[in-house]
């Protein structure tokens, strides 16, 4: 006996998505619109970076058809909303090891999504992943109307997946959202690759 309180054993996993399930790359979709303006590569993206529209459309504040249009308007873009939308949701790679461990987990643990995205992404990519429907709970800031690492979005993933903060896990490219869950008490880490996540997994007890 240490007189130590025991730890309480881990009963979810809360994956994040761009950067820890897919990647993903903007380079592509702004190269592919490169002969349909009159602005340059980097002209575009330095315009996109600084205007806050992804951030907008990422926290709900704007819709898809507003999104579209004000970066077609701001980049020059001559193009139909569905050649955007079709480039748009063509940036992401499958990181086949977390998906393999997605499936694995998915026996023993309840599983979690917490993705700062967009309608777009979301409707016409990620629900439409064969993997998609063994996630237990989803949460997505554009319907929360609040991005990581605002604590809400935390609270709500939480709510949604049915655990207290001690029983789960979140995995995050992002060091600044690893904090946020911190914050919460939820038991955090940082993604860098996939041996280092399934190392840090089995020190909390848990193995797929």
């Amino acid at each position: 006996m240490t007189g130590q309180p025991e730890r309480p054993d881990i009963q979810g996993i809360i994956f994040d998505f761009g950067g820890v399930i897919h990647s993903f790359d903007y380079v592509d979709f702004f190269r592919r619109f490169r002969s349909r303006t009159d602005r340059t590569f980097e002209e575009m993206v330095s315009l996109v970076a600084g205007s806050g529209l992804p951030g907008g459309y990422e926290s709900g504040e704007i819709s898809s058809g507003e999104f579209f249009r004000e970066i077609a308007s701001l980049c020059g873009l001559r193009v139909t909303e569905e050649e955007f939308l079709s480039a748009f949701v063509a940036i992401f790679t499958p990181i086949d090891p977390t998906i393999r461990l997605i499936r694995a987990l998915s026996r023993s643990y309840r599983l979690g999504l917490l993705s700062n995205t967009n309608e777009w992404h979301f409707e016409h990519h990620i629900r439409g992943l064969e993997f998609f429907p063994l996630f237990d709970a989803v949460t997505l800031s554009y319907q929360v109307g609040t991005m990581k690492p605002a604590e809400a979005i935390y609270r709500e993933s939480l709510r949604s997946i049915g655990l207290p903060p001690e029983e789960c896990v979140f995995i995050d490219d992002r060091e600044e959202n690893v904090e946020g869950a911190r914050r919460m008490n939820i038991h955090a880490i940082h993604y860098t690759g996939h041996e280092g996540l399934v190392s840090s997994l089995a020190q909390r007890g848990v193995v797929a």
